[in-house]
């Protein structure tokens, strides 16, 4: 929840030129609502995407407040969906976001569904259990969507709750190693290993300039969900210069 309509349009102005330069690389922008129009005309001719934060699933409805699927399929190629402050803060669970997907999926939206553990589920020992399971329940019952519209009408995105925003990042030996040992697995029980393997997944938590191309050298690491570092031209630019090479 950062930037006003003219903060977006004055910080996208100055991303642009950067992202543009670095070819081979898939980026996309996905800010607040009330920004999406006016990010639009600006990525419009560009090699850059765009995303929404979030969306309901019904069509239209007496849902006051919420935005839907057709409205976001109008400016929008991918959707967040599930992201951890939605499941901590407002109540997001695996059966609404397993809903979301299914409305993605029936609007053309590419979903970037998150998936993560807490720190106190992970202390404890039960990352693999979590993960699985709110991968199993998210995706549940999409398996002829994803085998019509193929491997890259899907992107999971990794992020560890106990390292978002504080500084404190997984290591990129242990996110390849969930990705590797816990998430691909699932994929491939749920699909099969051929969509498996080409799904991407990216990692979330903590991502920023610096640390960027330690996780992106990671084989199982497709790419990534950055959040503070988005709002900083020179981290953001650096981070798809480690994602490009």
């Amino acid at each position: 929840m950062f930037k006003n309509v003219a903060e977006a349009r004055q910080l996208v102005s100055e991303l642009v030129p950067g992202l543009q330069a670095f070819e081979g690389v898939e980026k996309a922008l996905c800010p607040p609502f009330t920004d999406l129009m006016a990010v639009s005309a600006l990525l419009e001719g560009t090699d850059i995407g765009l995303g929404a934060q979030n969306m309901h699933w019904e069509t239209s409805g007496a849902f006051t407040g919420e935005i839907s699927p057709s409205m976001v399929a109008e400016l929008c190629r991918f959707v967040i969906i599930g992201h951890s402050e939605r499941r901590t803060y407002f109540g997001e669970t695996d059966e609404t976001v397993n809903k979301k997907i299914k409305a993605a999926f029936s609007y053309g939206i590419i979903p970037i569904v998150c998936i993560g553990e807490t720190l106190e589920e992970y202390e404890a020992g039960k990352t693999k259990d979590v993960v699985s399971r709110q991968l199993r329940r998210g995706l549940a019952e999409i398996n002829d969507l994803v085998r019509l519209a193929g491997p890259a009408s899907l992107v999971v995105a990794y992020e560890p709750v106990w390292a978002i925003g504080t500084g404190k990042p997984s290591t990129p030996e242990g996110a390849a190693q969930v990705i590797r040992e816990m998430i691909r697995p699932v994929l491939a029980e749920l699909f099969d290993a051929d969509v498996a393997q080409a799904t991407r997944v990216l990692y979330g938590g903590s991502v920023n300039g610096k640390n960027a191309r330690e996780y992106f050298t990671q084989t199982e690491i497709d790419g990534g969900l950055v959040g503070g570092a988005s709002l900083k031209v020179a981290d953001f630019t650096q981070i798809v210069q480690a994602a490009a090479f």
